[in-house]
């Protein structure tokens, strides 16, 4: 408990540095796909990503980076549903089409009965899934979903409170994730695959997300040597 109690404490501490940089949409990411089912507010400080059954929609970051504190901000939709998916990841899959051999680091919302999970790719189709019935209802308001990656250990995180820890054990053999990688939201219709069928009589289905603003090596000319130093804010012990 007192190991948690200071993962804890030092989290608050990154929570804290992070509302000071600048959270605007535009300084990070830009539209993916969706035309008039992607929409963000005048200040930058919202998004809205609209599924119905001509379309979803997806926004992404501008860069790619290698190690840092990613996080969101994120509601589901509210209307009552399966057979769609919510989600923030970090991904190098650049066709969705052709998934295989790719690396990811993901939170997914099945549905909106309130099933989250996630899962790490490393160059094969995933099979490390961990799913998670949230302590509230994602639905009804705001919650931080957080990913620190470095070189030690990727931890996931909800609300400041840790949910899963994957350890860099390459030592024993585990491959563990290092290339650098692009962030994008997303929501779209999983109905042929395994989430269920799509109640379309309330659609449509909107998610929001907001504090887009995060740590992480940008590696600037393609060069991401430097993102492993122990100088780095998430890389310190």
């Amino acid at each position: 408990m007192a190991f948690l109690a200071v993962i804890t404490i030092v989290l608050g501490v990154f929570f804290l540095q992070a509302n000071a940089i600048n959270n605007s949409f535009y300084e990070y990411y830009s539209y993916l796909w969706g035309n008039d089912h992607f929409s963000v507010d005048s200040q930058g400080t919202e998004v809205q990503l609209k599924l119905d059954k001509s379309s979803g929609a997806g926004f992404r970051s501008k860069l790619d980076y290698q190690f840092g504190m990613f996080h969101i901000r994120m509601k589901i939709p509210d209307k009552k549903t399966e057979g769609i998916v919510t989600s923030f990841y970090l991904t190098d899959l650049m066709d969705s089409m052709h998934p295989i051999d790719h690396i990811e680091l993901n939170y997914e919302f099945i549905g909106t009965n309130g099933t989250m999970r996630t899962n790490i790719y490393d160059n094969d189709m995933g099979h490390r899934i961990q799913v998670f019935k949230l302590w509230f209802d994602p639905t009804q308001d705001y919650h931080t979903y957080e990913i620190l990656w470095n070189n030690y250990q990727i931890l996931y995180m909800v609300d400041g409170i840790p949910i899963r820890v994957f350890k860099n054990n390459t030592v024993e053999g585990v491959a563990y994730l290092t290339k650098p990688m692009h962030i994008e939201g997303t929501i779209w219709d999983d109905s042929t695959g395994s989430s269920g069928s799509v109640n379309w009589s309330n659609a449509p289905f909107i998610a929001h997300f907001q504090d887009f603003g995060f740590y992480a090596c940008s590696g600037k000319g393609n060069n991401f040597s430097q993102c492993a130093s122990e100088g780095r804010l998430w890389n310190q012990p």
